[in-house]
Order: structure tokens, then C-alpha cells, then sequence
């Protein structure tokens, strides 16, 4: 079978990330670039970056046929997420011969075949690297088995050097690389020990390899509070490896200091006194002016006082449920998803938003769209976040587009703007809870850091998946995916 690896390609392509990262580019988009490069070079259709936390895998990266992937979560229990922790760290997989929701879209849309490699550091999966083909393309060879290997064990190595990974920030992958790190046996003597651990604990690793642990291990899944002889106290969390030998990795971190804890307790009060304020004042002071000017003012002053007073209003509502929702960690609850017709929710939530967004939407909306499965009250606040979002970052008066489409599978709402646009290393970050990408102009873009936030916690409690992609020719595209019902 002939050859079909670029090896010239390949090599001028990751020259070029090599360059990237020598002039201080991190994280996302040197992924990216490496994906985009290996992807002609391998003959592959698309390429992937999964990135594994404490509940399972989010595709992080992706090139190709595969870029409407980004975003999207695996969870623990996803057979597509067993199949890549377990079994050779190199593989070739049918996606249409394995179950699970991603798998499935993936086989429907062509992709039938991939070549997936983990990326490890010390044995600790951190993701996972895929090459995805179509069917009518020339069986991958041992030769794209052994790069798409080589390019996993690159990335390995970026998360390794912490050069703006992992990107997400409250996993075990972060535990792994930042905190301090032991694999061990099932005598309980540590096989490895990382830099961190021998930091934390002040023991060099000469003194903890083939030796007990100075801590107890708890069960997996589980967290433990340990105070050390010297009055320390270490956060403590397990887990057992994947694969053969019933090895164990142990993570571990100083707690001494809860300056963590008070720093997100003083950033949750200052945000919201901040945000909480601004609407007061401005009502308040429209408000004093109707009571003590009334019989001086116009009509036409009067009415302009008590809009500014009502959409204040309606903002200062909006924040407060957003404060609200984010501290109860509040989501649809318990009710069960249920079909609903998203085009017409669509159009009924529209005529909730203020007058100034609502004027900006475009909507196409196609009248044969089917129906979604999930909560239809809770679109109104999602399609709510992300409108606000898109006009925030968007010139005044400039079109918002909210557009809908279907494949077999699932019903996705996109809110499109042409604003400043977001780069690619913040499309994830954007998503966690007080982040702003403008947070040193808060004049300019203000915000409690919360809408998309919430967004993503409504939308997987739904069993679907949000994501944030700059837009072609500028702005940002918000694109959120619900099963069909």
C-alpha cells in the first residue's frame, strides 16, 4: 500500500509550532497549529485533541471535518471514553462499531475510522490525540500509527512543561503536573514522584521511591484532609490507573493557607457589590429626578426616565438571578427532558429580551426544524446569556444572528456577532465562572463573569454541549447543540 505520510509536510509544519513556542505562544493555539499541520500531512479528513478531567474527556482542539467537535464533553461513563483509556496507548478504531453519542455523530457524518493515541505523563493519561478518516480514504498505515503516536507524545510534553495547559483548571490532570504526584503499587510503595510531591512533602524522590507513602491513600473518588507531623495539613484525592499492574495515582496539596477560599469569597463580594450598584445608582437616580423635577420635566422627559428606570430594572433582575443561580449551582432540576418545538421557543424568547438586543436579532429559522429534547423554559435564559454576551462585545446597533439547524442527531442554536471577536486560546476559559476576557476595562465590557457560565451548566444538564469559535471575517459564533427529540 503506498505511503500516504508527508514527511515533509509534517516537518515543516511543526517547525513552524517549534517557532511558535520559542516566540511565547502557549496552549490552545499551538494545539491547534500542530493539528492543522499534522492533518494534510497525515491524509487524515480531521483531527482531534480530547483532554481528560475528573468526570471524563472534552475536545478541546480540532481541525477538519471535525471542528464542530470543540467543546463537546465525554463523559466517565461514555463507552468512547472507556475505549480510550483502556487497551494499547495506539489504536485504530471503527467509529461505527462502538457505541456512544459523539461516536455515533462522528460514524453518521462519514468519519467511520480513526487512529487515536493517549498522551501520558508517567503512565497518567491527559487526553488523547485522533486522526479521523472517511471511508472511501486508503487504509491509515503503520506509519501514521507511529506519528500520530509521536505528535501525542509531543503534546504530552506541552502539558508537561505547563506552556497554557491543561485548559481546563479543576481536574486531576491540573492535580498531576501542578500538585504533588505518586503512582503506587499495590503494596502501597510509590513507583513514581513527581517535583511537586517532594516540594509539598520535603522529601527528595531518593527518599520516597520504593518506599510507603508518609500519608494515608483514601478511596477513589473520595478526598482527604491529612495533617502532617509538622502541623501541615494536605488535600489528598486517588484514583486508580487504567490498565494492567493496579497502580494508583495519588495527588496531593498544601491547604495550609485557604488563601484560595478567601480570595474567591472577597472576588464574589466585590463582583457583585460592583455589578449590584451600577443599576441601583442609575434607577435611584431617575427615580429622584421624576419625584423632585415632575412638574418641570416634558412628557417626553418623563417617558425617557421611566424606560431607563424599566430596562435598569430588567438588568438589575437579570444579574440578580445570574448571582443567584451561580451560588445554588442551580440548574433545570429534576425535571425530565421533554420534546419541544425550538424554533417556535426560539421566537417566543425573543420577545423577552430588551428592546435594544431585540432589535439587533436576525433570525432564520427554518420552519421544518425539529423538535429538541430538553428544558424548554431554561432556552430563554440561555438564548438571554448569549444574545447580551454577543451585543456586549458587539458596536451598537450592529446584527446579532440567531440561526437553527438539525442533523440526524442533534438541533443546534448558533448566536453569531461581529464584534471584537474572542481568540482561541479563551474559548474554553470564557466558560468558567467570574472570567472575563476584558477584565482590565470593566468600563468598557462590564459583567459579573457569570452568563456563559451558567449557559454551559443549563445546556449539559440537558445531555447537550456549548461552544464558543471566533467568527469568519470577525466576531464570535456561540453555538449550542440539543439531542433531537
Amino acid at each position: 500500500m503506498p505511503e500516504r505520510t508527508d514527511f515533509a509536510a509534517l516537518i515543516a509544519g511543526h517547525t513552524v509550532v517549534i517557532e511558535m513556542i520559542n516566540s511565547g505562544d502557549a496552549g490552545l493555539p499551538v494545539l491547534t497549529q500542530l493539528l492543522r499541520v499534522a492533518q494534510p500531512a497525515l491524509g487524515a479528513a480531521a483531527m482531534a485533541f480530547v483532554e481528560f478531567g475528573p468526570t471524563g474527556g472534552r475536545v478541546i482542539s480540532a481541525t477538519g471535518a471535525a471542528e464542530w467537535t470543540v467543546g463537546r464533553p465525554l463523559p466517565a461513563n461514555d463507552p468512547a471514553t472507556v475505549c480510550l483509556l483502556s487497551g494499547p496507548r495506539v489504536q485504530q478504531v471503527r467509529t461505527d462499531q462502538l457505541d456512544g453519542k459523539l461516536l455515533d455523530e462522528l460514524a453518521e457524518r462519514g468519519l467511520r475510522r480513526m487512529v487515536v493515541s493517549r498522551a501520558e505523563i508517567g503512565g497518567y493519561a491527559v487526553g488523547s490525540l485522533h486522526a479521523l478518516y472517511e471511508d472511501g480514504d486508503d487504509e491509515p498505515v503503520a506509519e501514521q500509527h507511529a506519528v500520530v503516536a509521536y505528535l501525542a507524545s509531543c503534546i504530552a510534553h506541552m502539558y508537561g512543561d505547563q506552556t497554557g495547559l491543561p485548559v481546563h483548571g479543576d481536574g486531576p490532570v491540573v492535580a498531576a503536573l501542578a500538585d504533588g504526584l505518586a503512582v503506587v503499587d499495590r503494596d502501597g510503595r510509590v513507583r513514581l514522584w513527581n517535583p511537586a510531591a517532594a516540594q509539598v512533602t520535603g522529601r527528595a524522590g531518593n527518599q520516597a521511591l520504593g518506599r510507603p507513602l508518609p500519608f494515608p491513600i483514601p478511596p477513589s473518588g473520595q478526598v482527604l484532609d491529612h495533617r502532617l507531623p509538622d502541623g501541615r495539613w494536605l488535600r489528598i484525592t486517588s484514583g486508580e490507573l487504567p490498565g494492567p499492574g493496579a497502580l494508583w495515582v495519588v495527588t496531593f496539596r498544601d491547604i495550609t493557607d485557604q488563601q484560595r477560599r478567601d480570595h474567591e469569597r472577597d472576588l464574589f463580594v466585590a463582583v457583585t457589590s460592583h455589578e449590584l450598584r451600577t443599576p441601583v445608582t442609575v434607577i435611584k437616580g431617575y427615580a429622584d429626578t421624576l419625584t423632585d423635577h415632575w412638574e418641570s420635566l416634558t412628557d417626553a422627559d418623563r417617558r425617557q426616565a421611566a424606560r431607563v428606570i424599566g430596562q435598569r430594572a430588567n438588568e438589575l433582575a437579570r444579574l440578580v438571578d445570574r448571582l443567584l443561580s451561580s451560588a445554588a449551582e442551580s440548574g433545570p432540576g429534576d425535571e425530565p427532558p421533554a420534546p419541544f418545538d425550538l424554533g417556535e421557543a426560539l421566537r417566543v424568547a425573543v420577545t423577552d429580551l430588551p428592546s435594544e438586543l431585540r432589535h439587533r436579532l436576525v433570525l432564520d429559522l427554518p420552519a421544518d426544524l425539529p423538535k429538541a429534547l430538553g428544558h424548554r423554559p431554561s432556552l430563554a435564559t440561555v438564548l438571554t446569556e448569549l444574545a447580551t454576551n454577543a451585543g456586549k462585545y458587539s458596536a451598537p446597533g450592529s446584527p446579532i444572528e440567531v440561526s437553527a439547524r438539525a442533523d440526524g442527531q442533534m438541533v443546534s442554536v448558533r448566536v453569531s456577532d461581529r464584534g471584537i471577536g474572542i481568540r482561541p486560546e479563551h474559548v474554553e476559559r470564557a466558560f468558567d465562572r467570574f472570567w472575563q476576557g476584558e477584565s482590565g476595562d470593566r468600563r468598557g465590557y462590564p459583567g459579573a463573569g457569570l452568563g456563559l457560565y451558567l449557559v454551559r451548566r443549563i445546556v449539559e444538564q440537558q445531555n447537550g454541549w456549548v461552544s464558543l469559535r471566533p467568527r469568519a471575517g470577525g466576531g464570535t459564533v456561540a453555538e449550542v447543540r440539543l439531542p433531537r427529540g
